[in-house]
């Protein structure tokens, strides 16, 4: 049981892979949704919390690198949102000029 627990863990842990390693390449947030993101990282670190009480290692593992992948695309997701706005304020201000 515990081999197909991992095993389940680790292939879909795998998927958030592609979207950070596109995300820091392209700088592209395009389709990224800040709210989605936030309660999934916010549902996935209760789910790390449960599996630690719960001493179960599959859902340890799963939601601890979930956890830090979904993180990621969140972190990068707020810092470029904030750069963009921030760019738009300066082209706006230096269009007022």
């Amino acid at each position: 049981m515990t081999i197909i627990g991992l095993l389940a863990a680790f292939s879909t842990t795998l998927s958030f892979v592609p979207q950070v390693w596109a995300i820091i390449k392209t700088r592209n947030i395009d389709g990224i949704s800040l709210s989605m993101y936030s309660v999934f990282t916010s549902g996935v670190f209760l789910w790390l919390i449960y599996g630690i009480l719960a001493k179960d290692l599959p859902i340890i593992i799963a939601n601890a690198v979930t956890f830090s992948l979904a993180f990621t695309v969140l972190c990068l997701t707020i810092r470029l949102k904030r750069k963009a706005a921030l760019e738009n304020e300066i082209s706006g201000a230096n269009l007022a000029q």
